[in-house]
C-alpha cells in the first residue's frame, strides 16, 4: 500500500533506538525526509547511518539527526534549526522520550515528578504547539505520541510514567477534537506494550530484582502471559506508526492506539 506520504517531513523524538527507530526507520522507508532526535550522538549518528545504509543511493539525504535534549526549550530550539531541516514546518510529529525511573512513589520527590513530567508530558505538547498551526494551514498533519500500555493498565512500578503519561492522554483527547481533524490535522497516542527494548529489559529487570528471582524467569513469565506468545518488535511497531501517518489515516484522530500482543484484557 503506498500510504501516500512520500516527500513529507517529520520529526521524530528518542529515534536512536527502540520504539523512536522503529518509526524513523518506517517512515523513512516510505519516502518520507525524516529529522532524528536523541540526546546521545554516537548512537543517533550510528542509527541514522545504519538507515541510509537502506535507503536508495540518492535518498540517503533524507535523514538529518540532531542530538539535543528536546525536555528543554534550547533543545526543541535546536530540532527547528537542523541545517536543511523544515524548520517549524513538519508534517509529522511523533513524540517520544525515554519512560521515567521505576520505583516507590514514596521514594520520589518533586524534582523527580517535574522531569517525568517535562520528558511524558510536557514535551510532547511543546512540540504540537510549535507545529499544529503549521500543519493546519497547509491543510495536512500528523501527530502520534509514543505513551505506553500503562495507560490502559497502570504498572505499579511505573507510577512516574502512568502519571505523566496520563495526564498527556487527557490533553490530546481535547486537542484533537478542538477542529483540527477539519483541517487535515490527526492527533493519536500509540501505546506499546512489551516490545523488545532496551526500556523493556530494564523494567523486567526491576521487577526481578523486586520478586527476588533471575531475569530469565520474570522474562519467561512475561512472554506467556502475552497472547501472542512473544515481545513485539521495533519495525512492526514503527509500521502502526507509519499507517497512523498515512493518508489512509485521515478519520482516526483522537485514539489510544494499544500495540501489546493482546496482553490487554479488557473489551475497551
Amino acid at each position: 500500500m503506498d500510504l501516500g506520504i512520500a516527500g513529507k517531513w517529520a520529526l521524530v523524538c528518542g529515534a536512536s533506538k527502540g520504539l523512536g527507530w522503529g518509526c524513523a526507520r518506517a517512515l523513512a522507508l516510505e519516502g518520507v525526509n525524516v529529522v532524528m532526535a536523541a540526546r546521545g550522538a554516537d548512537a543517533l549518528e550510528a542509527a541514522a547511518a545504519g538507515l541510509r545504509a537502506e535507503l536508495p543511493p540518492d535518498a540517503a539525504n533524507r535523514v538529518l539527526t540532531v542530538a539535543a535534549d528536546v525536555t528543554t526549550p534550547a533543545g526543541r530550539e535546536a530540532l527547528f534549526a537542523v541545517a536543511g531541516g523544515p524548520g517549524r514546518d513538519v508534517d509529522i510529529l511523533v513524540t517520544n522520550a525515554g519512560g521515567p525511573p521505576t520505583g516507590d512513589f514514596r521514594q520520589w520527590d518533586r524534582d523527580t515528578w517535574l522531569r517525568a513530567l517535562d520528558a511524558n508530558m510536557l514535551m510532547p505538547i511543546e512540540l504540537i504547539k510549535a507545529t499544529v498551526d503549521g500543519m493546519a494551514a497547509r491543510g495536512f498533519g500528523r501527530v502520534v505520541n509514543i505513551t505506553s500500555s500503562a495507560v490502559k493498565a497502570p504498572i505499579d512500578i511505573l507510577g512516574l510514567s502512568n502519571g505523566a503519561r496520563t495526564g498527556l492522554t487527557g490533553f490530546v483527547a481535547g486537542l484533537a477534537r478542538s477542529g483540527l481533524a477539519g483541517k487535515g490535522v490527526t492527533i493519536n497516542n500509540l501505546l506499546p506494550g512489551k516490545f523488545a527494548t532496551d526500556r523493556l529489559r530494564a523494567t523486567l529487570q526491576a521487577a526481578a530484582d523486586k520478586a527476588g528471582q533471575p531475569l530469565e524467569v520474570i522474562e519467561h513469565q512475561q512472554r506467556r502471559a502475552i497472547p501472542a506468545g512473544r515481545f513485539g518488535t521495533p519495525q512492526e511497531f514503527g509500521a502502526i506508526c507509519a499507517f497512523l501517518c498515512s493518508m489512509q489515516a485521515g478519520y482516526i484522530t483522537g485514539q489510544n492506539i494499544l500495540a501489546d500482543g493482546g496482553a490487554y484484557p479488557g473489551t475497551f
